[in-house]
């Protein structure tokens, strides 16, 4: 069977591109390993009618809601290899399996790179998060730290000022903040702490204290950090994509790549990291692709 379009990847970016193919009556098949980077977030939110749901009972109601449409089907796998060209392509699953589609779409998303601090790992998703608009509600007013580079500092500070007053930025062991930006800082009263960071102490993952490597302590209940992120996958690479230097997917407004019949969408194809932005690109995605189906529909059925 070649399918109108493969799917690699079940998060909210792929399954909202499933649910709106599903109702264009395209045939979908939906591959994922069922390892969504959220999984360690206990809740999620920012997104209207599902604020504070947790990253699986979104992914179930929402296999649940597309089970409406018998066009759309899932299997649990990775795609491991992708070939072919717009029309016919293919994709390889870990588990052996070959499917063909017309189109492709990647919602393969990104990947957490090794976390360099040790006990970051412990608190992730707990005590310590990545995003003041997804998780800021829960830490407001709380005495804080923000591990940051020197390039991202002052901008992380005022976004987290309004959820709190009360935080230090940490740089890790990066020097390299201007002295406007530290005089900036040091106006608003934030302090700025330079020195590497040797431990994160925690209590069934809720941080207690930062501790840096020339013995300063520094006491907190929660964590902002900037992760280090790759892509999801080696698909865009093996299907030439072009892609940025962190490895996101150069897309237009349609999630269209640079290789005829490939889309991208979610956080592979953007540094806005949102469910609810990655769910919009999603369905704009699906819409691109139906478009270039009906189209080509269209033209052979004159």
């Amino acid at each position: 069977m070649t399918y109108d379009c493969i799917i690699v990847g079940g998060g909210p970016a792929g399954l909202n591109a499933a649910l709106v193919l599903g109702r264009a009556r395209k045939s979908v098949l939906v591959i994922d390993a069922e390892e969504p980077r959220n999984r360690v977030t206990r809740h999620s939110h920012g997104f209207l009618t599902r604020d504070g749901i947790t990253p699986h009972e979104f992914r179930r109601v929402a296999k649940e809601q597309i089970e409406a449409y018998p066009n759309v089907t899932f299997t649990t796998d990775t795609a491991i290899s992708a070939g072919g060209a717009d029309g016919d392509f293919s994709i390889t699953t870990e588990k052996g399996t070959t499917y063909h589609s017309k189109k492709l779409l990647l919602a393969i998303g990104k990947r957490d790179l090794k976390l360099p601090i040790d006990g970051l790992a412990e608190v992730y998703g707990k005590s310590a998060f990545v995003c003041p608009y997804c998780d800021g509600w829960e830490l407001r007013d709380q005495k804080l730290v923000v591990i940051v580079s020197h390039d991202k500092a002052l901008h992380m500070a005022k976004t987290l000022s309004g959820w709190s007053r009360d935080f230090t930025i940490c740089t890790n062991g990066d020097e390299k903040l201007t002295e406007q930006d530290r005089e900036e800082l040091n106006k608003h009263n934030i302090s700025v702490f330079d020195t590497r960071i040797s431990e994160i102490k925690s209590i069934g993952g809720m941080v207690e204290s930062v501790h840096l490597e020339d013995g300063t302590m520094i006491p907190c209940t929660g964590i902002f950090f900037a992760p280090e992120l790759g892509i999801g996958s080696d698909l865009p690479q093996l299907l030439d994509c072009e892609s940025s230097e962190d490895g996101t997917i150069v897309v237009d407004k349609f999630g269209k790549t640079s290789v005829p019949g490939v889309y991208s969408a979610g956080d592979s194809a953007t540094q806005m990291y949102q469910l609810i932005m990655a769910a919009s690109m999603g369905s704009l995605a699906a819409v691109g692709i139906n478009s270039e189906l009906l189209a080509e529909a269209w033209e052979q059925s004159w």
